[in-house]
């Protein structure tokens, strides 16, 4: 859920039924403070991140538990990240805090303004936020043939 939505692992098991509104044009949202500084994240659910909450709405477990989604602690979902980079040979660490880069990388890399992804982060400042956004070679080429037709228009 974090690599969709880019919240935090402890926002993410901390998700409940009244962090989520529907706007007037029917996009279902997070409105959630985070754990960590209670600053508020607002992120707009994607269709993928909608099927997963789907999928667990009627779970027993997770109603016993009070939770959203069945996650198990950070440490036990970091040992299942590494078990999965082992079988499938994937060369780097995972942690669920990496899925929170990715998606402010993928998000960047899709054009989306940092100051927009600081706010689904739940950061205080683009500063932070600059620290998960990793620029590519693509995304700096695409920038540079953008600068490249307004300067030869």
């Amino acid at each position: 859920m974090s690599r969709l939505t880019g919240l935090a692992f402890t926002d993410v098991d901390h998700l409940r039924r009244e962090h989520f509104t529907t706007d007037e044009e029917g996009q279902l949202w997070i409105h959630k403070p985070r754990e960590k500084t209670s600053v508020m994240s607002r992120v707009p659910v994607l269709p993928q991140a909608v099927a997963l909450l789907e999928k667990y709405r009627d779970d027993a477990n997770c109603q016993a538990r009070g939770k959203l989604l069945p996650v198990p602690s950070n440490t036990k979902m970091n040992a299942y990240l590494k078990e999965i980079a082992d079988i499938c040979q994937i060369p780097k660490h995972l942690t669920t805090h990496l899925a929170r880069h990715t998606f402010a990388t993928l998000a960047i890399e899709y054009g989306m303004p940092i100051d927009i992804i600081a706010k689904i982060l739940g950061h205080t400042n683009t500063n932070m936020t600059r620290r998960y956004a990793k620029i590519s070679e693509a995304n700096i080429s695409r920038e540079m043939r953008r600068i490249g037709k307004v300067l030869t228009a």
